[in-house]
């Protein structure tokens, strides 16, 4: 099932991929039109225009909000990636792996994105301008990242039934594989084939793509 999983998630990817390219396409000298009426210039790509836009964000009216994020993501890609436990089986499987973080290390880590997940959950709940864009379908995506933090948390510290966290760790693990290139998710593939091929006031790079 792992392999199953890990296929469908890498072949799910490169379908965005090449989506991404259908949706887009090359041009020789990409340029931002400026709306009628729009008095200001549109910024230009690259980092200056990128940091003239990030000024005009949700950065500048909720730096809490970013900086959440940012760990948020951070942690779910560096627990699963440089968790002993899993470069361990990684090592028996094919031979060699990833630099390991401490059990201690990885452990606080998940701490810190449940509390992120926790965060996220609260807006959703309590704050109006958040709950009344809230579907059953943002609950389950939250749901689907943490799940597996959540069961290996309780896992490693033998909490209820070792055996059925374990298993449930898994299985989260394999359903957050299958479903990531499908679902929202995809912003993970999506943020950089945009960022770095199409151009724009949050371009990185000089873009040769147009929508």
């Amino acid at each position: 099932m792992v392999w199953i999983s890990i296929a469908i998630f890498f072949g799910g990817i490169i379908w965005q991929v090449i989506r991404f390219l259908s949706l887009s396409s090359p041009v020789e000298d990409p340029k931002l039109k400026r709306p009628q009426g729009l008095a200001a210039e549109v910024p230009p790509a690259g980092a200056g225009g990128f940091l003239h836009a990030l000024k005009l964000s949700i950065f500048k009216t909720s730096p809490g909000m970013i900086i959440v994020t940012s760990v948020f993501h951070f942690c779910l890609v560096a627990v699963p990636l440089f968790l002993l436990g899993h470069n361990i089986l990684i090592e028996r499987a094919i031979g060699f792996s990833l630099f390991s973080l401490s059990e201690r290390t990885s452990d606080v880590l998940t701490v810190v994105f449940l509390l992120c997940g926790a965060f996220f959950l609260y807006r959703r709940l309590f704050l109006a301008r958040v709950r009344i864009i809230t579907s059953g379908y943002d609950y389950l995506m939250l749901l689907l990242a943490t799940a597996p933090f959540i069961t290996g948390f309780l896992a490693y510290h033998q909490a209820f039934d070792y055996k059925l966290m374990i298993v449930l760790h898994i299985l989260a693990g394999e359903a957050m594989l299958i479903f990531a290139p499908f679902t929202k998710f995809v912003h993970m593939v999506y943020f950089f084939a945009v960022r770095f091929s199409v151009k724009g006031e949050w371009a990185l790079g000089s873009g040769n793509r147009n929508w």
